[in-house]
């Protein structure tokens, strides 16, 4: 079973996705809170897997939230909630540790597929949202070599045009094709990448890479 927490100061909301998640047969609500402080109570004495985190709350808000689970031991996987594509919250969440983001207005089919992607140890990256999010919050140093860290000196060529489209959004698939590679094989470099990087998943690969200046947003 997939143990999820609900976290929205809206209890429609709240009602709307649970009654979306409870349908599918390994998907199990084990909790609501209308708040970050909640949340932080409710996952702490609960075995969670996954955390749909709204962002705009009282007492503690969904970035707080999100930085304080990411600290814990074992941290549940998490996806923002938001009704901005564009708001800097978002981009923060990301850099601390969230697995992704979805608009609450996203499809039922959307957040169930969601679900499921962080939970195989994907990365929800949407080719346009994320680009455009992370082009307007980050700016990007010039790429030097006193300012690269040496992991990303290790990367290879290969690896270096399987980040670059990672960061565009792009999907196992959409690399391989691009760079006539087997799925099989642009996964293994991600997992080499991730491994060099040392980071946790293609979210954290990407977000380094743009604050490095090693891939720019789209129209610099």
């Amino acid at each position: 079973m997939i143990r999820i927490l609900l976290v929205d100061d809206q209890a429609l909301v709240r009602a709307g996705f649970r009654s979306i998640l409870e349908k599918q047969p390994d998907f199990e609500v084990i909790g609501e809170a209308a708040d970050g402080r909640e949340a932080l109570q409710l996952a702490t004495g609960s075995a969670v897997d996954v955390v749909l985190m709204d962002l705009r709350m009282p007492v503690l808000d969904g970035l707080g939230a999100t930085r304080e689970l990411m600290r814990s031991a074992s941290p549940p996987r998490i996806i923002v909630l938001t009704t901005f594509d564009a708001d800097e919250d978002v981009y923060q969440s990301l850099r601390a540790g969230a697995a992704g983001f979805l608009l609450k207005d996203t499809s039922p089919e959307r957040l169930i597929q969601a679900v499921r992607e962080v939970m195989s140890g994907e990365s929800m990256l949407s080719p346009v949202i994320t680009r455009r999010l992370i082009a307007a919050f980050v700016n990007s140093p010039a790429p030097n070599e006193s300012g690269v860290p040496e992991a990303f000196s290790s990367l290879t060529g290969r690896e270096l045009d399987v980040l670059r489209r990672l960061a565009a959004g792009a999907s196992n698939a959409e690399i391989g094709q691009a760079l006539f590679l087997a799925e099989t094989t642009v996964k293994t470099h991600i997992a080499r990448v991730l491994a060099k990087l040392g980071v946790r998943d293609r979210v954290q690969a990407v977000v380094s890479a743009y604050e490095l200046g090693l891939v720019r947003p789209a129209g610099r």
